[in-house]
């Protein structure tokens, strides 16, 4: 019987024939790199989300399997022989002066949309982070000009975390978490002549915390 999760599980099983993640595939296949995110399989109410005749059709011709194989992974057969080697793992890359226009992030402060770059980091990283690039010398002495910040939307922030914020006005700046009430946020700046920050939660787009970065 044909089910949600095998679909998705067909999809996966297909990224890892081919050594690629599933944003990989997505490239690949010349969608959204974020389309089979597994943020995405899910609506936001959660009912199951399933990926389009449209999308299978383009994963199946990039990948130059037929339609008889795709059948055999939803059906749980057709799986590599060989011991799969995860591939390194590759988020979306994008800079901080163009993270301040719309339309590459959505309301949870996930990416989304086009124009972003792809990097490939060392180990995995998990579903929906993403990357920073500082640019100038706004974050010195902790971060230069040219770094790359790993920012992780779901995880849990702490006192004392360094953290990416979008305001509602667009503004992208990373700084440390100082403080949190229903009411504002506190933070820190990480160049000492750059001013603290105060804001309302109504002034907040979101928070993400930095999680790694290349120095």
């Amino acid at each position: 019987m044909l089910s949600h999760e095998k679909v998705w599980a067909a999809i996966d099983a297909l990224a890892a024939r081919h050594s690629l993640s599933a944003s990989g595939l997505a490239r690949k296949a010349g969608l959204d790199s974020t389309a089979f995110n597994k943020s995405k399989r899910l609506s936001a109410d959660g009912r199951p989300r399933w990926p389009s005749t449209e999308s299978l059709s383009k994963i199946i011709e990039a990948t130059g399997i037929t339609l008889s194989d795709f059948l055999a992974l939803l059906q749980g057969g057709g799986a590599p022989s060989a011991p799969y080697e995860a591939p390194p793992s590759s988020v979306p890359l994008i800079g901080f002066a163009q993270a301040g226009a719309g339309g590459f992030f959505d309301d949870a402060g996930f990416p989304a949309g086009q124009g972003w770059d792809h990097i490939d980091l060392p180990a995995p990283a998990r579903e929906g982070a993403y990357a920073l690039q500082v640019q100038g010398e706004s974050m010195l002495p902790l971060y230069r000009d040219g770094d790359t910040l790993i920012v992780d939307p779901a995880a849990r922030l702490r006192r004392g975390d360094r953290v990416v914020v979008k305001t509602a006005g667009g503004e992208v700046m990373a700084k440390i978490l100082q403080r949190q009430t229903g009411e504002a946020v506190e933070l820190l700046s990480l160049n000492p002549e750059h001013a603290n920050r105060v804001l309302r939660k109504s002034e907040l787009e979101w928070m993400a915390r930095i999680v790694w970065a290349s120095q």
